[in-house]
């Protein structure tokens, strides 16, 4: 019997067209058969209160229970002055702490980021990339995909339209993938 594996999606994005969660969708489809995909909606969270913990919020609990699920996180970011989105600091703040169990310590991730801009979120991946090294999370470190002038390279269904950026996207996939099977072993 294969085995199966789940990887679950975060984008610091809120917008309901947001490039980064379309660049989440074209990344899940070179997940192999025996992976899932799970989105993560971050818009639920409540901003991170040390005095909500001995209570958590529902919101809280789903979250932090389909991080545990997951056997790989795929994240997605925007730039936003220079630094990953609010939205999504808040999300891993929250699956920071010991009293939630930590779920996402020692898990493999994969980082990218899509952005209309010419430089392709790479400040932001590099503020992500310090946080995910304090969360103690195992980081693909290549291929970097920072997709600059994304609004130009999907087209109207938001399928990926720069083969270029496809063959990176699969790269960074199958990388993701071969960090979570070797994990497992």
């Amino acid at each position: 019997m294969t085995q199966t594996f789940h990887i679950v999606g975060l984008t610091g994005s809120l917008r309901k067209a947001s490039m980064n969660k379309t660049l989440l969708k074209n990344a899940a489809l070179f997940l192999p058969e025996n992976f899932t995909y799970t989105y993560a909606d971050l818009g639920d969270l409540p901003l991170y209160n040390q005095d909500l913990e001995e209570d958590l919020p529902e919101s809280v609990k789903q979250f932090a229970e389909l991080c545990s699920s997951a056997d790989g996180i795929l994240i997605s970011t925007p730039e936003y002055n220079g630094l990953i989105t609010g939205v999504l600091k808040n999300a891993l703040d929250w699956v920071s702490r010991k009293n939630i169990g930590a779920p996402l310590a020692t898990k493999p991730v994969a980082i990218m980021g899509a952005t209309t801009g010419p430089s392709g979120t790479v400040r932001a991946q590099t503020n992500l990339r310090q946080l995910l090294f304090a969360l103690d999370m195992d980081s693909v470190n290549r291929p970097e995909l920072k997709l600059s002038q994304a609004h130009m390279k999907f087209d109207d269904d938001g399928r990926l339209s720069d083969f270029a950026t496809l063959q990176v996207l699969q790269q960074l996939v199958d990388k993701l993938v071969q960090k979570v099977e070797k994990s497992k072993v």
